[in-house]
C-alpha cells in the first residue's frame, strides 16, 4: 500500500527524515520552492533590473535552478535570466550545445566560454602534463575566474549557482579540515569587477533537488566529471553522508555554522585588489595566473 502525503490523501513521492513528513508531488514542490524563495528574500539576492546568469554544468542542480528561476521570475519584464556554461575541454564529458539546449527549452538564452579560448589550454592538456592528482584544484581556480569575467562581460548583475545543502555543508567541513580560516570567514561583499553569487538551493538537500529535477527538467546529464574521484570533496561527501544518516540535521547545522561565523563581520573583512598581469579582481595572490604559469612552464 502506497504511503500517503501528510498534508493530503495523494501518494507521497518523498519522505523527509529531518522533518518526519511524507509529501506528494504537489506539496513537495511547494515546500522546496517556498524554502528557495525564502532564502532569496532573506539574503536580498534578487532586485528589479537584475540580469541573472545561471552557471550551468548540464547537471541536475544547475538545470533545476534555471528552471526554478524562470518559473518564479521569468514573466518579469524588468529582469532577464540566461545560462552560461564553461567548456573545460574534457573529452567526452560535456557537450555545451546540450547544456544550452536545456536553457533554451525553458526560454533562456545561453552563452559558452572555454578554457582553450581564454587560457590557451584545456583541462585534458593540464592532466596530460601535470597528472590528475590536482586536476580539481586547477579546474576550480580557472573556472571561477572565467565564470566571473564572462558573466561580467555579458552584463550580469548576479551569478546563480546550483549549490545545494550537501555542497554547502561539504564546503564548510572541507575548510575546517584544511584549517582554511580565510575561506571559512570570507563574507561576500560588493566589489568592483566581482559579480555577486546567489545560491537559491543552499538549504535544499541534494536528494530533494534531484527529485525536483527529475519531475520538471528534461535533458540534464547525471554523469560526474571523470577527474572528480581525486577531489577532497569526494572523501568529505562520503564521511558526511554516513554521519548525516544517523544525525539527519547535521548538514543544516554545518551550513548554519558557516553562516553564523560570518555574522557580525564587516563587509570589507577580505581585501580585494587587481592582478597586475591579467587585471582581474583577486583576493590576495592571483591564483589563476599562478596556475597558468605553473602548467605552461
Amino acid at each position: 500500500m502506497a504511503v500517503k502525503c501528510l498534508k493530503c490523501n495523494r501518494d507521497a513521492v518523498i519522505f523527509q527524515r529531518y522533518s518526519g513528513m511524507h509529501l506528494c508531488r504537489e506539496h513537495f514542490t511547494a515546500d522546496l520552492e517556498g524554502r528557495a524563495k525564502k532564502t532569496i528574500r532573506q539574503h536580498k539576492w534578487v532586485s528589479p533590473g537584475d540580469r541573472i546568469a545561471v552557471a550551468m554544468s548540464g547537471g541536475k542542480d544547475s538545470s533545476a535552478v534555471l528552471y526554478f528561476l524562470k518559473k518564479v521570475f521569468g514573466e518579469r519584464r524588468d529582469m532577464e535570466i540566461f545560462g552560461v556554461t564553461i567548456d573545460e575541454g574534457i573529452k567526452g564529458y560535456r557537450d555545451p550545445s546540450s547544456v544550452c539546449g536545456i536553457a533554451e527549452k525553458y526560454g533562456a538564452k545561453c552563452y559558452v566560454a572555454s578554457f582553450s579560448e581564454r587560457f590557451g589550454v584545456t583541462l585534458d592538456d593540464i592532466v596530460k602534463k601535470k597528472g590528475d592528482k590536482n586536476s580539481c584544484s586547477y579546474c576550480g581556480v580557472l573556472r571561477r575566474q572565467i565564470l566571473n569575467s564572462f558573466a561580467r562581460e555579458l552584463g550580469a548583475t548576479k551569478i546563480a549557482m546550483g549549490f545545494n545543502l550537501d555542497d554547502e555543508a561539504q564546503s564548510v567541513l572541507m575548510n575546517v579540515l584544511r584549517g582554511d580560516s580565510e575561506r571559512l570567514l570570507r563574507k561576500q561583499s560588493p566589489a568592483e569587477g566581482m559579480v555577486p553569487r546567489i545560491k537559491p538551493f543552499m538549504y535544499i538537500p541534494e536528494r530533494e533537488v534531484a527529485l525536483y529535477a527529475s519531475l520538471y527538467v528534461e535533458g540534464y546529464d547525471e554523469r560526474g566529471c571523470p577527474y572528480s574521484y581525486n577531489a577532497l570533496r569526494a572523501d568529505v561527501r562520503e564521511l558526511l553522508n554516513d554521519y548525516n544518516y544517523r544525525h539527519p540535521s547535521a548538514k543544516y547545522s554545518l551550513v548554519n555554522l558557516g553562516e553564523d561565523l560570518k555574522e557580525g563581520l564587516k563587509d570589507d573583512n577580505t581585501k580585494i585588489s587587481r592582478c597586475s598581469f591579467c587585471g582581474e579582481p583577486v583576493f590576495g595572490e592571483c591564483h589563476t595566473c599562478r596556475v597558468l604559469r605553473e602548467i605552461k612552464k
